[in-house]
């Protein structure tokens, strides 16, 4: 039993295939070690879903929150998904925004992991420590805006819904996990495919009920309390996310576009090229000058990054929350769409189906230059926005061949289409919106993240583009692998807190030590930060390490290591196989790796994992 102030010290097993739930205390030894969130999520798979097909009764999902989730903590919003990937087969956690997971800790819950498979679609009420099992027939084949419009006629306005849409239901490779709620209208747990998870369970979702009154309570109010203003002082004054002045602030997340556009570093229609001709327009800039109608903010939060859009009429019609700058890029310049409201319209059908808009986008791009080089017979030109409206829902309904192939994602649908090198993955995850022949330091963060391409497990143009914690030459190796190392230790600590990692603009270890020793009454300290981010880092490798991965699986798509950048500052530049190796050598080795990418025991049983 977990004693500590923040958990709820309840996570319920749902058994669907027996309609049974069996509420478990949390573990005090387990909590001190993973925290919770992604840390805890890992901890639960390596457990009970290694080996596991991730679309069998077999795989379990868990969705968790943090100690510090839904406490007065800044930023401390999220809800996190994990399992064993669709996607890639592999670990796969994804967290979100807004304010499920608040709710689901003031509901009473640290988390709930679903076992096993319902016999017919269902739903979770989740609610006063307790959850019942809930006909979901009528909400099956429904998108996720009209199952929380249902949802909130039948339990109020103030319930949450964390659910999926027809593409978790058609187990489509990319589908994702969607937050709506009365201050939420698109949050999404979007990578890895773990909407699919959801819909081979034959569940469509959480429909979540707290109490802000059931808020948890610090162990040492007075000593939180200072914590918890000298964080949010830091906040209100970073240049980055102060409110009303910082740029996530004025401009959402998109404030990014112009700067990594212009440095070289904005894949372009499938990454062919490195800058945007129409980037400007699908600005954040733009964005605030055309369809914006409101920044609403998530649970504890005073930044307000969100975007809220609308077009009025026309055939882009819609009303949605976002688009962000990963789905703005991935909508646009990855397929050649530089209109603003032809690329929210299309993150609005990503949201209402429930796919991820990275992968969508990225799959989209494989179609276009699968076309373009004549391996499909299809017409998919880019910039053809009608061609990916009807793309958008023959994906998310499995239709026809190519909709078909592409609901696999970018990999699988490269691989079906007979050349495995147009699609821009790693493990079998596609890339986010940065360019790594611009970008250097995700030449490591790409290549050894342990859900795939990403950037989320360790955000370098924090270093290279805003100089937090440091600033390093965007274009330069040397240092990298240091700046990579220090970066996913921290961010897989906030994902298991469950904080914002745009927080980490503004904090430091050091801030984050004090918030979860003064909320929970543990002594925590900074180095304690890094050395537990190690550990859940390392866990997700050996996961990984069990399913077969090895130094193999860290490589970057054939292109960025052979096909130098075309444009802008980075015009030339291209990863050359001896400087890779180089970097990846370093990496392993300050990590105490074996040279082939795998753990050793002795390295397990150290930082307390077997």
């Amino acid at each position: 039993m977990v004693k500590a102030n923040g958990y709820a010290n309840c996570i319920a097993w749902v058994d669907l295939t027996n309609k049974k739930v069996d509420y478990r205390e949390v573990d005090e030894d387990e909590a001190r070690k993973f925290i919770g969130g992604r840390g805890l999520g890992g901890r639960i798979i390596l457990k009970h879903a290694v080996g596991k097909d991730p679309l069998s009764p077999d795989n379990v999902l868990a969705i968790l929150n943090g100690p510090l989730t839904g406490t007065l903590t800044p930023m401390s919003g999220r809800i996190v998904a994990v399992s064993r990937a669709p996607l890639t087969g592999i670990f796969g956690d994804s967290h979100a925004g807004g304010w499920a997971g608040a709710t689901l800790k003031w509901a009473g819950f640290d988390g709930i992991v679903l076992t096993g498979a319902s016999d017919k679609p269902v739903y979770l009420l989740v609610k006063k420590k307790t959850i019942s099992f809930e006909d979901a027939s009528a909400l099956w084949g429904k998108t996720t805006e009209e199952t929380y419009h249902m949802l909130k006629e039948k339990h109020g306005k103030d319930v949450q819904f964390y659910g999926i849409g027809p593409a978790g239901e058609n187990l489509v490779k990319l589908a994702c996990i969607m937050h709506y709620g009365e201050k939420a209208m698109g949050r999404a747990s979007g990578r890895t495919g773990l909407g699919a998870v959801m819909g081979s369970k034959k569940v469509k979702g959480l429909a979540i009920i707290g109490e802000e009154t059931d808020m948890p309570k610090p162990a040492n109010p007075e000593a939180f309390e200072k914590a918890r203003q000298q964080a949010l002082k830091k906040i209100l004054e970073s240049p980055v996310t102060a409110p009303k002045k910082g740029g996530l602030s004025v401009y959402g997340t998109s404030v990014l576009v112009n700067i990594v556009n212009e440095i070289g570093a904005w894949p372009t229609r499938n990454a062919k090229d490195t800058m945007f001709e129409f980037a400007y327009h699908i600005s954040g800039e733009n964005l605030r000058g055309t369809i914006l109608r409101d920044t609403p903010t998530c649970h504890a939060c005073p930044v307000a990054c969100k975007r809220d859009s609308q077009v009025f009429d026309g055939k882009f019609k819609h009303k949605s929350e976002g688009p962000e700058y990963e789905s703005i890029w991935a909508l646009g310049a990855m397929i050649g769409v530089g209109h603003i409201e032809a690329v929210s319209y299309l993150n609005y059908l990503a949201n209402l189906y429930g796919l991820d808009t990275i992968e969508l986008g990225n799959v989209l791009a494989v179609a276009a230059e699968a076309s373009e080089r004549g391996l499909i017979k299809e017409s998919i030109r880019w910039g053809d926005i009608d061609k990916f409206v009807e793309l958008v829902r023959r994906i998310s309904f499995r239709e026809g061949e190519v909709g078909n192939a592409l609901a696999e994602g970018g990999a699988r649908a490269a691989q079906i289409f007979g050349d495995p090198d147009i699609s821009m993955s790693v493990k079998g995850m596609s890339i986010p919106a940065y360019d790594p022949r611009g970008l250097k330091g995700f030449v490591v963060a790409y290549s050894i993240s342990p859900r795939g391409a990403c950037h989320l497990r360790a955000y370098t143009p924090a270093s290279e583009i805003l100089g937090i914690p440091y600033k390093t030459d965007p274009l330069a190796t040397e240092g990298k692998v240091d700046l990579v190392m220090l970066l996913e230790r921290l961010f897989a600590f906030t994902d298991s807190l469950d904080m914002c990692k745009f927080s980490t603009f503004a904090l430091g270890p050091e801030d984050y030590a004090a918030l979860l020793s003064t909320f929970t009454g543990w002594e925590i300290t900074s180095d304690d930060v890094l050395n537990i981010g190690e550990r859940i880092l390392t866990q997700e490798r050996y996961f990984n390490q069990l399913h077969g991965i090895s130094r193999k699986d860290d490589r970057l798509p054939k292109r960025f290591m052979e096909v130098p950048s075309p444009s802008g500052p980075s015009k030339g530049h291209v990863i050359d196989e001896a400087t890779f190796n180089k970097l990846i050598d370093e990496y392993y080795r300050k990590h105490g790796w074996n040279s082939d990418g795998t753990v050793p025991q002795e390295r397990l049983k150290q930082l307390g994992i077997i």
